[in-house]
């Protein structure tokens, strides 16, 4: 939970938050997320996801593209000694990561976004949170 605004220097290096390094731990997946941003995963958390996308049809041509699309993006990665990660060009460049980046953690997984996207899709987003809240309500949440 939570968001943080920080920072990606020269090299592709981003400090991981210490709240999401201790809910992610050392070694975690970046892959490419939904709206641009990159959807960071625990081990576990991906383990879940991967039997899960391994159970769809792969006969269905959509099915098929998600999961071709989710899976090629996808890296390892670990945290240096300073609690940085090193994130790949090719997904720094699908998220359009300049310097200023806001981290948003997003119940089992974080989500790194590019600022300008972030805003952006915020000020959308709250315009349909509150008739997002009614139908919550009608589902009893």
């Amino acid at each position: 939970m939570g968001k943080y605004i920080h920072t990606i220097d020269g090299k592709g290096r981003l400090i991981v938050p210490a709240k999401f390094r201790e809910a992610l731990g050392e070694h975690f997946i970046v892959t490419k997320g939904l709206d641009h941003c990159l959807f960071v995963y625990p081990p576990v958390e991906w383990n879940t996801l991967e039997e899960k996308l391994r159970a769809l049809p792969f006969t269905q041509p959509d099915v098929r593209a998600f999961v071709r699309f989710f899976f090629s993006g996808a890296t390892e990665c670990e945290l240096d000694k300073q609690g940085r990660i090193l994130l790949p060009a090719d997904l720094r460049d699908y998220a359009q990561l300049e310097k200023n980046l806001v981290l948003v953690g997003v119940s089992s997984r974080v989500e790194i976004w590019s600022e300008t996207l972030w805003t952006e899709y915020s000020r959308q987003a709250e315009s349909a949170y509150a008739s997002a809240t009614e139908s919550l309500v009608q589902l009893g949440i």
